[in-house]
C-alpha cells in the first residue's frame, strides 16, 4: 500500500495563517496606542478591528438591527398598500381586488424606492453567527478573493476506531479490496477548510457567489509497520451562490438560501477510488448563539461502468443538518445525516464537536462520530471515532 502524499508544509503554513486572521481579528480587545498603529496591518479584517478598538466603536446587536428591518418592511408594505387603494377605482370588481391583494403578496421589499428603508432592510440580521460567515448583511461584505474561514480547521492527534475496514468494499468490483490491509486503530487526523468570494451583489445589494475548498486526512503516523502511510484524505471543492433571507420561523431567523455544486474525492486509484458530485440546496437560520443549516442534495449520476460507490446515497445520505451552539468561547456543533429511506436502505450518522478555549492562540477540540461514511473510502462501513486534540477555528 503507498501512502497518499501528504499537503505540501508550504500550502500549511500559508493557510494555517489565513484561517487564523478571523480568530487574530477578534483578539483585538485592548486599544492600541494610536489609528497609527494600525496602518501597517495588512489584513482588512484585522485592520478594521484595530480601528474599531482605537475609536471605540461597538458594533450594533443582531437584534436591533433586526427590529429596524422588521419596521421598515411594514412601513414599505403600508405604503404599498396605501398606493395601491387610492389607484384602486372605487367600482372595482372583484376580480381586481384579488388581483391587488396577489400583487401585494409577492412584492419585494428591496424595491422599496425609500433609500432608508432599503438599507435597514439589507441590514437585517447584522452581527449574527450566518452574518459572520458569510457577510450577509449590506455592511457586512467585505469584497472578493478575500480568504475566509469556511468549516472548522483542527488537528486531532489522536483518532480511535472501534472498527477498522481492512477490506473496503463497494457494489463496483473493481472498487472492492481483496488483500486484507493491516491498519491501527488509532491514527491522526487533520482538516483544513477556507473559502473566498468571487463575485458580490449580483442582484442588487444580495446574492453572492463564493468558492470553497475543505481537506480532511487520516494518517496511520502511528503505524510503522506499513511506513505510516497517509490512509485516507478527502478532497472537496464547492461553488456556492447564497442569497440573504429575512424571515421569522419558529423563533428563529431565516437568514439565508443558496444552491452549491460540491465535488468529493480521495484522489485514489482503484480499487480505492472513491468520488461523488452533488448539488445541494443551503438553507441556514439562527437566533441568539444557535445557527441550524439543512441542506439536502441530489447526487449528478455516473456511468454504471464507471461509479466507484452506486450506493453512497444509502450510507453517507440524501441530505445533512448543522446545530451549533457558541458561548463564551465553547462551540458545541451537532451534524446528522441519513439516507432519507426505510428498511434496509436506513443509514446515516451523527458527528458531535466540541470546541473550548485553551488561550487566544489555541483551542482544545472532541470529536465523536457514530455511523456509516466518516471518511469517502468507509462510506459504507459502520463505525464509532472518537478524536481529541487542537483546533484554530471552529464553525463560528
Amino acid at each position: 500500500m503507498s501512502p497518499s502524499p501528504p499537503l505540501n508544509p508550504l500550502w500549511c503554513m500559508l493557510l494555517g495563517s489565513m484561517a487564523a486572521a478571523p480568530v487574530a481579528a477578534q483578539e483585538i480587545t485592548s486599544r492600541p496606542a494610536s489609528a497609527e498603529a494600525c496602518r501597517a496591518i495588512a489584513t482588512d479584517a484585522l485592520r478594521l478591528a484595530c480601528y474599531d478598538a482605537v475609536y471605540g466603536h461597538v458594533a450594533q446587536p443582531t437584534q436591533q438591527a433586526d427590529e429596524i428591518a422588521r419596521q421598515a418592511q411594514a412601513q414599505v408594505r403600508q405604503d404599498r398598500a396605501e398606493q395601491r387603494a387610492a389607484a384602486l377605482p372605487a367600482d372595482a370588481t372583484a376580480a381586481d381586488r384579488a388581483r391587488q391583494r396577489t400583487s401585494e403578496l409577492f412584492s419585494h421589499d428591496d424595491l422599496a424606492s425609500d433609500a432608508a428603508a432599503r438599507e435597514a432592510i439589507a441590514n437585517a440580521g447584522r452581527g449574527s453567527l450566518l452574518d459572520s460567515r458569510w457577510e450577509l448583511a449590506r455592511d457586512s461584505k467585505l469584497g472578493i478573493f478575500q480568504f475566509r474561514a469556511y468549516k472548522p480547521v483542527y488537528l486531532l492527534p489522536a483518532f480511535w476506531t472501534s472498527s477498522v475496514n481492512e477490506t473496503p468494499s463497494s457494489p463496483n468490483p473493481n472498487n472492492t479490496v481483496t488483500d486484507p490491509q493491516h491498519l491501527d486503530n488509532i491514527e491522526a487526523k487533520f482538516q483544513i477548510s477556507f473559502k473566498t468570494k468571487l463575485a458580490e451583489n449580483l442582484f442588487g445589494d444580495n446574492g453572492d457567489i463564493w468558492a470553497g475548498y475543505t481537506q480532511s486526512s487520516r494518517w496511520q503516523v502511528y503505524n510503522a509497520e506499513i511506513s505510516r502511510p497517509f490512509r485516507e484524505t478527502n478532497y472537496e471543492p464547492e461553488v456556492m451562490l447564497l442569497f440573504r433571507n429575512s424571515y421569522s420561523l419558529l423563533g428563529w431567523n431565516g437568514r439565508m438560501t443558496g444552491i452549491s455544486f460540491n465535488h468529493q474525492s480521495n484522489g485514489r486509484g482503484d480499487p480505492l477510488s472513491r468520488s461523488w458530485n452533488r448539488v445541494m440546496l443551503n438553507v441556514g437560520l439562527d437566533r441568539e448563539n444557535w445557527a441550524f443549516v439543512v441542506r439536502p442534495w441530489y447526487r449528478v449520476k455516473e456511468d454504471a461502468a464507471d461509479d466507484n460507490n452506486a450506493d453512497i446515497e444509502d450510507y453517507v445520505g440524501r441530505g445533512d443538518a448543522l446545530l451549533v451552539y457558541n458561548r463564551n468561547g465553547h462551540e458545541l456543533s451537532l451534524t446528522a445525516r441519513h439516507s432519507l429511506r426505510g428498511g434496509d436502505r436506513a443509514h446515516g450518522s451523527l458527528q458531535f464537536d466540541w470546541g473550548f478555549p485553551i488561550n487566544n492562540l489555541l483551542r482544545g477540540h472532541v470529536q465523536v462520530f457514530d455511523g456509516y461514511g466518516e471518511s469517502l473510502i468507509d462510506y459504507n462501513h459502520k463505525a464509532t471515532y472518537v478524536g481529541v486534540g487542537f483546533a484554530l477555528l471552529e464553525w463560528f
